[in-house]
């Protein structure tokens, strides 16, 4: 018997489960906190209203495919499965568009869609593609696209200010930040992809062909988690720094890491709980708290900092009581973040009315903006 003839293997529906399911702590923490600051929309859409992602979506509607029962039928079916999983009822546009490299993103604040890579129809198997199409929702869930705007448009505000050393550096820390969480972000990604598919082989697979390219039939799954395990801990000291040095400024862990961490969720039981039904539901994001959150993803640092084998963080540990210097120093930067936060909702709201004021101030976006998209560019994310 064939794959192709194979029985379906039957998925659980995660009826109502709600994006906190699949959250990373630290992902999440920062995603209640933004979520709280009142008109935080309105700051994106009033200081960034130069991104417009209709424009963006009239370009993959003019050069992609627009997936469909009558266009890449098997991969609709696939997306359908995923979002039935994740009981998502109101299913994004998907696109296909030309790229030899595996890779997919979420895109788009009022109106997300989903633009995935001809490269992975190639070269996924079909429970692969699966979960792939679930990371996506899972971005698309969690709110990310709205949060990567910001990310991008602070990155360009940066190149434009690199003129002014004290505006660079202040930007380049709040965008350092924020590729902290977005690294955080595509582990929760990843979750959600797991729960889309239910399959961990095929979750461990996708990595490997984002590794290793689309052939893996020379390709060990315990040798790859044993790759893993020794970038996260082998080495010395110069090879702490080249990871710093590799991370500090990238959108996405390495897929390695990426792999071992998904293995270390599995592993916990937290996937077998969510499976059982044991998981948080939408009709209670109301009632979240925004300390607890925080308190979580500080949590989870120290718990990171102090399992792990990497040899710069084992010295940071013999210097002192680096968990909880970890600890305070992710509560405080929340803090800040949501002070800033703050300041930029009222600047905009100013910019907002002064604008409105103007003489021959017009409403509605700037020009189109590029094809960066806020979704998960290169990799899937």
């Amino acid at each position: 018997m064939t794959a192709a003839d194979a029985p379906a293997r039957r998925r659980i529906t995660l009826t109502g489960i709600s994006s906190r399911a699949w959250e990373h702590p630290a992902d999440r923490g920062a995603l209640v906190a933004l979520r709280e600051l009142r008109g935080f929309d309105d700051v994106v859409r009033a200081f960034f209203g130069m991104w417009n992602e209709r424009g963006f979506r009239l370009s993959v509607l003019a050069s992609g495919i627009r997936v469909d029962h009558r266009q890449y039928p098997a991969v609709w079916q696939r997306y359908t499965e995923a979002a039935a999983a994740l009981d998502v009822a109101e299913l994004p546009e998907l696109y296909v568009t030309q790229s030899p490299w595996l890779g997919a993103e979420a895109v788009g604040l009022d109106r997300q869609f989903i633009v995935l890579n001809s490269a992975c129809v190639q070269q996924l198997d079909e429970d692969e593609l699966r979960c792939l199409l679930g990371h996506e929702l899972g971005h698309v869930g969690s709110g990310h696209a709205v949060y990567k705007t910001m990310l991008m448009i602070l990155t360009r505000w940066a190149a434009n200010l690199s003129w002014l050393p004290v505006g660079a550096l202040a930007l380049r820390a709040i965008i350092a930040a924020m590729l902290e969480w977005w690294r955080k972000a595509e582990l929760s990604a990843d979750r959600a992809g797991l729960l889309a598919g239910q399959d961990p082989a095929a979750a461990l697979r996708l990595l490997m062909k984002l590794a290793g390219g689309g052939d893996l039939s020379q390709i060990d799954t315990t040798a790859f988690l044993e790759q893993a395990a020794e970038y996260a801990g082998g080495g010395d000291l110069r090879d702490s720094l080249h990871k710093v040095r590799m991370t500090a400024w990238s959108t996405h862990p390495t897929p390695v890491a990426r792999a071992a961490q998904l293995r270390q969720w599995i592993d916990s039981g937290a996937y077998g709980r969510v499976l059982a039904g044991d998981y948080p539901r939408r009709d209670d994001d109301g009632s979240t708290s925004v300390s607890e959150e925080i308190k979580a993803a500080a949590e989870s640092y120290r718990e990171e900092f102090n399992s792990s084998t990497d040899p710069l963080v084992g010295l940071l540990r013999r210097l002192g009581d680096g968990a909880s210097d970890v600890g305070e120093w992710v509560g405080g930067t929340a803090g800040r973040a949501r002070s800033w936060m703050d300041a930029a909702t009222e600047a905009a709201g100013r910019a907002h009315r002064a604008g409105r004021a103007a003489p021959g101030a017009r409403t509605g976006s700037g020009p189109a903006g590029g094809g960066d998209g806020t979704g998960s560019a290169g990799t899937p994310g």
